[in-house]
């Protein structure tokens, strides 16, 4: 479980209140730069069990998609959570923005506990921190314009008091999301538009309220190669020019090499490295860091480099495995991996990784 060294932001983490109210997160501040500070964080997903099954069974299984994580998240930058699928990234999205609960730990955005939002200041955080869906094709309704895809949010929040003013930000995000001139596509519909597009204006759906943060699960898995560079550039762009803070979900650590500021490698539900990108890409620690950059393709047809394949299937989240929980795959393993559950080394800076080996 990879960390960052403690700031002012801890000191918040304690909220006597029961509830966070609005007011509370109207007048909430960053301290030391720090947007979020998730420490121990858990979403365990109990497994239904049949009758027969659930009289004998001596204790509940859950499905442990994200266990006991810590890292923090500075204002303005992308953090890319990188891992293959079923290591937890997508959920931990997620919990950030309550879509789905957390069974332990907490998340403090701004200083404020996300668990201990009331329903309307709920409310108002989604304001703030919004998701770009990984499927265009499945994330807008068909049935609406693309006016009133991208006005939605605006008109659930009661945001505009005009209509003109309405119109304005609309054409103001979609403008800004790449689609030129805006005017021409506010009346279109999402199946005349091809995959780049939709996915644009997902992404000026989620910036139409111009919110502190974005979490972009996957943004541009199912696009066409030639179109990801255009979306990539456009979210780089989106954050240099508003100040969005970007959650980047991938399975392709190339991706997060070239669009995030600091990486972290997610293994079975646990975060096993992280630090700023250029330092894990070119300083990996951790064994399944160094699979996953080995395999990167290099532009260079007579570079060598030795791929590391990793043997066999991910373990059950359901039965993880004693100790070290990449024991069983990792090409580096020795008998004490198999009882020691690794604690996080300090490498240099803000790079830390999860692993006995590393001196």
């Amino acid at each position: 479980m990879a960390t960052a060294p403690p700031t002012g932001a801890e000191v918040k983490g304690t909220y006597e209140k029961g509830t966070v109210d609005r007011d509370d997160l109207a007048t909430a501040g960053t301290t030391d730069g720090i947007l979020y500070d998730v420490k121990d964080l858990e979403v365990y997903f109990p497994i239904q069990q049949g009758f027969l099954k659930s009289m004998v069974a001596t204790e509940k299984k859950y499905v442990k998609a994200v266990d006991h994580i810590s890292f923090q998240v500075k204002q303005g930058e992308i953090l890319a959570l990188v891992g293959e699928s079923g290591c937890g990234k997508t959920t931990t999205g997620r919990a950030l923005l309550r879509l789905e609960e957390a069974t332990g730990g907490s998340i403090l955005y701004k200083g404020l506990p996300v668990e201990k939002f009331s329903s309307r200041t709920l409310r108002e955080y989604r304001k703030k921190a919004q998701i770009i869906f990984q499927d265009p094709y499945n994330s807008i309704n068909p049935k609406q314009t693309i006016f009133d895809i991208v006005a939605e949010p605006l008109e659930v929040n009661s945001i505009c008091s005009s209509e003109r003013e309405k119109e304005d930000r609309v054409i103001k995000a979609i403008s800004e999301a790449g689609l030129r001139p805006a005017t021409e596509y506010l009346y279109r519909y999402p199946h005349e538009l091809s995959g780049g597009q939709r996915q644009r204006v997902c992404i000026a759906g989620a910036t139409v309220l111009e919110p502190d943060m974005i979490v972009a699960d996957e943004p541009v898995a199912s696009l066409d190669v030639s179109i990801r560079n255009d979306i990539l550039k456009l979210m780089v762009e989106e954050k240099e020019k508003l100040g969005v803070t970007y959650i980047f979900i991938t399975h392709d650590l190339s991706l997060a090499w070239v669009i995030s500021d600091r990486i972290a490698v997610m293994y079975l539900g646990r975060i096993v490295e992280i630090g700023e990108t250029e330092e894990v890409v070119a300083n990996p620690k951790h064994p399944y860091t160094k699979a996953l950059i080995s395999v990167i393709p290099v532009p260079d047809p007579l570079a060598k480099r030795e791929h590391v394949i990793l043997k066999g299937e991910t373990p059950n989240p359901v039965d993880i495995p004693s100790g070290c929980r990449f024991h069983p795959r990792c090409p580096e393993a020795i008998d004490a991996c198999k009882e020691i559950d690794p604690e996080d080394v300090h490498i240099g800076g803000d790079h830390y990784a999860a692993c006995i080996r590393i001196k």
